[in-house]
């Protein structure tokens, strides 16, 4: 039996809530709100416009507190809501759980107790997602979910679509999303981890109805269109804003560079192979002709192939102002391999035609490509064979 007072005690100690947003979940609504009664009556249900009896059932606890609307618009409008009445009632934190009986109010502990340790992270309630009943398109959208969260913030979870969550409001009021529907519970953990929110996951229980009993609500065309334009819109923000500026933070901080030498340049645990890879990847992406982009590029690369990111920074400075004619010239002189006409040095005159523009472009750019592959693997081998005398490597050592 449920002691409720000491479970009690500590959402108020806490200033925390369990929010339970619905949307024509009458069927299960009641049990859920009992179980979730038998922990704390520091609950806020958002009725989300529901057509069926989800306002009688509500009018039969009237120790909740409500938000209503007569419109259906959307999950993530019921969540931002929710969000909002909370910070209002003086909660700084909310537990969010589903109406559709999928989850246990056994495990709100599980998620309050991280407060111990965690007082601005978002706590996701992970779920098994190989347990019995679990739909299969489950499976497959939350390792979809899973990736490009990795891809978006650099952290990899393992379960980004449950909804069990818990959220810190009071470190959150001030951040304004765009989403309304599912899509906003991937929105709102992307851009709270690009605001310094840690995110981070507890293990919990979820209940899976037989196929015949499910009530969903989710549109698998219309919500993974519309999930999947979000995650274009943010994967482009990632590459050209989050990274660009966490990098430039980065680069002030002095302490960032001992870290850069001590943990990166000189990780021993690295392998010979991986670090030889770094450096010829920095001084391919240093020379291919993206101007402009090279740098962000090449971290960016870096961060999805897992390399060694100080070496790939360090190794793209082949291009610096200094070096960029020296570069220029030797991607050109290389062009002339795949231009039959071509010379080693661009035409000086003033009476240059758009034949011999886009010839000379054509072989710059050809050129170049050569170029920055050829110099990435003498790179590589060059720095892996000096690797090979002089260092150890890890993986020989443990084989």
């Amino acid at each position: 039996m449920t002691d409720i007072t000491t479970y009690h005690d500590q959402f108020t100690a806490q200033k925390a809530a369990v929010l339970v947003p619905t949307y024509n979940n009458a069927k299960t609504l009641e049990a859920v709100l009992r179980d979730v009664l038998s922990y704390t009556t520091h609950v806020i249900v958002v009725n989300d416009g529901s057509t069926d009896n989800t306002s009688a059932i509500l009018d039969a606890f009237p120790e909740i507190q409500r938000v209503e609307y007569i419109s259906n618009k959307g999950k993530g409008i019921a969540l931002r809501r929710g969000f909002r009445f909370a910070v209002d009632q003086g909660y700084e934190y909310v537990i969010t759980m589903d109406a559709d009986g999928q989850h246990f109010a056994s495990d709100l502990p599980v998620l309050l107790e991280k407060l111990g340790t965690e007082r601005k992270a978002i706590i996701i309630g992970a779920r098994n997602l190989q347990q019995e009943n679990m739909p299969g398109k489950n499976t497959f959208a939350n390792k979809f979910s899973n990736f490009w969260f990795y891809v978006e913030t650099g952290l990899k979870g393992p379960d980004t679509q449950s909804g069990y969550r818990l959220y810190p409001v009071h470190a959150m009021r001030k951040m304004r999303f765009w989403c309304t529907k599912y899509e906003f519970e991937i929105e709102v953990l992307v851009r709270s981890a690009w605001k310094g929110v840690k995110i981070d996951w507890a293990p919990i229980k979820v209940y899976y109805p037989p196929a015949e009993e499910r009530v969903s609500h989710f549109r698998p065309f219309r919500d993974f269109s519309r999930i999947s334009v979000l995650n274009t819109i943010l994967v482009l923000i990632t590459f050209l804003y989050i990274k660009p500026r966490d990098f430039i933070r980065f680069l002030f901080k002095a302490e960032s560079w001992r870290m850069m030498w001590y943990e990166h340049v000189l990780n021993k645990e690295e392998t010979n192979v991986r670090k030889a890879l770094s450096v010829g990847f920095g001084v391919f992406m240093g020379i291919v002709p993206i101007w402009g982009f090279q740098m962000v590029t090449a971290l960016a690369l870096a961060v999805l192939f897992r390399l060694n990111k100080a070496l790939v920074f360090m190794s793209c400075h082949v291009s610096l102002p200094p070096m960029i004619p020296f570069v220029i010239f030797a991607s050109f002189a290389t062009g002339k391999i795949w231009i039959k006409d071509g010379s080693i040095l661009p035409p000086l005159t003033s009476n240059l035609t758009l034949d011999m523009i886009k010839q000379n472009l054509f072989q710059y750019l050809t050129g170049a490509v050569t170029l920055s592959i050829i110099a990435g693997v003498v790179a590589f081998l060059l720095v892996y064979i000096l690797l090979a005398i002089f260092r150890r490597d890890p993986v020989k050592q443990v084989s």
